[in-house]
């Protein structure tokens, strides 16, 4: 007999996990989807099959990564619901997930959806009015099951079907985490990642710089933006230098290697030759940076920043030899350190 199969949003959490045990539990097929951004996770979409090893080893569920970039950069430019505390969409972030989801269980042959929200745990995408407004918008209802709260919720289409046994669901509520860490260790799960604050657009300065993004204060041309604007947005030391041009630069060796990742076409990659020191990338947008003068003294600028921000020598910012590469131009050249009293009003 071919087992019944239910679609659950994953995001790897002890709620998620705990949720797709307990369907699971249910003699249920379960195919678990992590939803991932540029604001969240996305680094996983280049070990896609190790992550989705490591979660069936850990705790026996089959996950499939699911890349939400595209639509979801343009839900940011004016989600309906409006931002929480910050830069955050968490009730158009969910609906927009349950949508794709629902548009996939013909793909898997599911039969309902589920996640592992908990009534009263996040204040504003789980209240229970936001619940019953995420179900209607995402075109869900009576087809979503939320297994660690139904028991305090209406009857859903798999319940009254016999597909699901309502009285083996449950009945938590609010912030706490006890029960959920009692029903993982009924499962025999002990390993769970610890409670994270959200996704980076919960961050204060993080949220504020995705903002100022999207308002069009960072830009760098008249152009629109991408998903690899976006990662960039998120590493680093970030600076908009006079001219226009947008320039990061890594704090430790991890984001320097980052950056060398996400050089993009006509991106500038700078770093100093002979001592340690942050490498910076130039990214000047869907035009050039202009030519003659203007070009040179964007670069100037840029390396002047790598050298201040590189190691000093005897305690003192000395200059330093600056390697330039853009496209098929390598040069390299002696630049002086930038004063802090002249890049004050670059930084972002």
């Amino acid at each position: 007999m071919k087992l019944a199969a239910a679609i659950g949003l994953f995001s790897g959490g002890l709620d998620s996990i705990t949720a797709c045990r307990v369907i699971m539990a249910q003699s249920i097929r379960v195919v678990a989807l992590k939803f991932v951004t540029p604001f969240f996770d996305d680094r996983l979409l280049s070990r896609e099959q190790e992550y989705r090893t490591e979660v069936r080893e850990k705790y026996g569920i089959d996950v499939r990564i699911v890349d939400l970039s595209e639509g979801y950069i343009e839900l940011l430019r004016n989600p309906g619901h409006g931002f929480g505390k910050n830069f955050n969409p968490c009730i158009d972030c969910k609906i927009f997930m349950l949508t794709r989801a629902r548009r996939l269980m013909a793909q898997y042959g599911a039969s309902f959806l589920f996640t592992g929200e908990v009534i009263g745990q996040r204040p504003m995408s789980q209240r229970r009015d936001t619940l019953r407004v995420i179900e209607r918008e995402s075109r869900c209802e009576d087809i979503l099951l939320r297994p660690l709260c139904a028991r305090l919720l209406k009857e859903t289409r798999p319940e009254r079907e016999g597909l699901v046994d309502r009285q083996r669901l449950y009945a938590f509520s609010g912030r706490g985490r006890r029960q959920q860490i009692e029903l993982a260790g009924q499962f025999g799960i002990t390993d769970y990642p610890s409670p994270a604050g959200g996704c980076i657009l919960t961050d204060v300065n993080l949220g504020a710089r995705i903002e100022n993004f999207y308002q069009g204060r960072l830009r760098i041309s008249s152009g629109g933006f991408d998903a690899d604007d976006i990662r960039l947005l998120l590493v680093g030391r970030q600076f908009r230098l006079p001219g226009g041009q947008w320039f990061v630069l890594g704090r430790d060796e991890k984001e320097n290697e980052r950056l060398l990742e996400l050089a993009g076409e006509g991106d500038a990659i700078l770093y100093m030759r002979e001592r340690p020191g942050p490498t910076g990338l130039l990214r000047m947008g869907r035009n050039s940076a202009g030519t003659g003068a203007l070009a040179n003294e964007t670069i100037m600028q840029a390396a002047g920043l790598v050298v201040r921000y590189g190691r000093k020598v005897d305690g003192r910012v000395m200059p330093a030899e600056v390697s330039f590469t853009q496209r098929n131009v390598k040069k390299s050249f002696v630049a002086e350190p930038l004063g802090d009293d002249q890049f004050s009003g670059w930084q972002l």
